[in-house]
């Protein structure tokens, strides 16, 4: 899984050394393959050599992965099946990477056609006029994947092309295959064409894309013309849409060889890792925080509050992880004035700053329909839970009396958005089996005041919520650690 980022929209260079004729190709000794052909080819290379196959993916090594590649070496059409955030446009647009870096087209070609397999009418022309004169172009990988959000406006014209009016005024006749503008597939030819959301399609687009899938013809205004298009199709879909009968037509469901289920990160140490990886983080975010947003991402995804078909995408953690980063930034900006010689704020994220999520990111998620007017605090409950275990599993058996003796009578402990961590770490003093608890919440031996002060207000946060120290937020938004829970 991973952040769905689009394939560079800068055109590549071909290497000058690249036969520039058809008679260059030839004598090179190129062969053509398949689009079916070079995916296999290049996993079976990858594959021996160790190489990575799928960069950016986490969390399917041992699950989805596998039954994408047995899909490829059988060169099966693939649906992906999953909620929503679960990678599946990620790992469709990292199959690009298996195609051939270069690949030779006919020169000025819509469809990509292949020199030595021209699929069009004026092109087969073209070669036996020009022979192995024919100038030969280079297309890089990046420009052989097509993709298309299912949309119920989507038509015809948009995947497979329709006639075009200039070309029937300037004289040609209507059955004239040079009418056609062609659509989205046909102009992928020869590369990867993805389909996001295939349910979506209206029954009669369904129809076509299967007609150039199956039958490789094109039907536009009411005449056909044989086109044996060169494609690897992959589609993604919602599994509630997919298996509604009458969201997708059978016969076109019949000809995918492959449908692969795809599934949110199986553990903790895989949810972490997917938000270090994917999360674009303005400040420093301590491990013990990173780890209370995946918990807390994982106790929304499992809540019964939460309609399980709709799913908790994988960016709710990642951008939960950015909006606490923020925080701190903001913060440490507020806080920048300081007076002279005393050294300014570093944005470092606290478990305090992670409050600010519940009501940001609850339009991320789908509450069920009994909970109308609950969410932020159903989602406040979640936090303060994932807090918790975090707590338990970072600190347990550590004796932390010193920090509750601290509080001690009337004493309090202030802190909050704006509270700098001089501030904190001032009423905290010095305090017995600080450093243990800072060593366990990975803050090393030397930890910065910003770092130190993190993980006091992480302890004070977590001897609240397991009942062994009160707590009270004042008007201000200062929170207030003392007394007894």
């Amino acid at each position: 899984m991973g952040r769905v980022t689009a394939p560079s929209p800068v055109t590549p260079v071909p290497p000058a050394d690249l036969p520039g004729t058809l008679g260059a190709l030839r004598a090179a000794g190129h062969a053509y393959r398949t689009v079916k052909q070079e995916l296999r080819d290049n996993l079976l290379a990858r594959m021996r050599s160790g190489a990575e196959r799928f960069p950016g993916i986490v969390g399917y090594d041992d699950t989805v992965l596998p039954e994408v590649e047995r899909a490829l070496l059988a060169g099966h059409d693939t649906v992906l099946l999953g909620e929503r955030g679960q990678g599946k446009t990620r790992l469709i647009r990292s199959l690009v990477g298996l195609l051939d870096e270069w690949t030779p087209v006919i020169a000025g070609s819509v469809l990509n056609e292949h020199p030595l397999h021209p699929l069009t009418p004026a092109s087969r022309a073209l070669v036996a006029e020009a022979g192995d004169d024919l100038p030969v172009a280079w297309l890089h990988r990046s420009m052989r994947y097509g993709e298309k959000l299912a949309t119920p406006d989507t038509s015809v014209g948009d995947l497979i092309g329709d006639v075009d009016p200039i070309r029937i005024a300037q004289g040609r006749t209507l059955g004239d295959p040079e009418t056609i503008h062609f659509g989205l597939v046909p102009r992928t030819n020869r590369g990867i064409f993805a389909v996001n959301e295939l349910p979506d399609l209206a029954e009669r687009i369904q129809v076509a894309l299967l007609n150039v899938l199956e039958e490789r013809d094109i039907q536009v205004r009411g005449y056909q013309l044989r086109l044996p298009l060169d494609l690897f199709l992959v589609a993604s879909a919602n599994p509630e849409d997919y298996t509604n009968r009458g969201r997708i037509i059978t016969p076109l469901k019949d000809r995918f060889g492959a449908e692969v289920r795809t599934h949110y990160p199986a553990d903790l140490d895989l949810e972490l890792a997917l938000i270090r990886q994917e999360a674009d983080l303005v400040a420093e975010v301590p491990e013990h925080v990173l780890e209370v947003l995946a918990r807390f991402a994982r106790a929304v995804r499992e809540s019964p509050s939460v309609d399980p078909r709709s799913g908790v995408s994988a960016r709710f953690a990642i951008a939960a992880a950015e909006t606490v980063a923020a925080a701190a930034l903001r913060r440490a900006g507020l806080l920048a004035a300081a007076p002279e010689g005393v050294r300014p704020e570093a944005p470092v994220a606290r478990v305090g700053d992670a409050v600010s999520v519940t009501s940001t990111l609850r339009g991320k998620v789908e509450f069920e329909s009994g909970e109308e007017g609950r969410e932020v605090e159903i989602l406040g409950h979640l936090l303060r839970t994932a807090t918790a275990e975090t707590f338990r599993a970072r600190l347990a058996g550590l004796d932390l009396s010193g920090f509750t003796a601290l509080v001690d009578g009337d004493a309090v402990i202030e802190t909050g958005e704006l509270v700098g961590s001089a501030e904190l770490l001032r009423q905290v003093g010095t305090v017995p089996g600080l450093a243990k608890a800072l060593d366990r919440l990975g803050l090393g031996d030397a930890p910065t005041p910003e770092q130190a002060a993190a993980g006091v207000e992480f302890v004070l946060e977590g001897l609240h919520l397991t009942r062994r120290l009160g707590k009270d937020v004042t008007d201000s938004g200062r929170t207030r650690y003392g007394g007894r829970a």
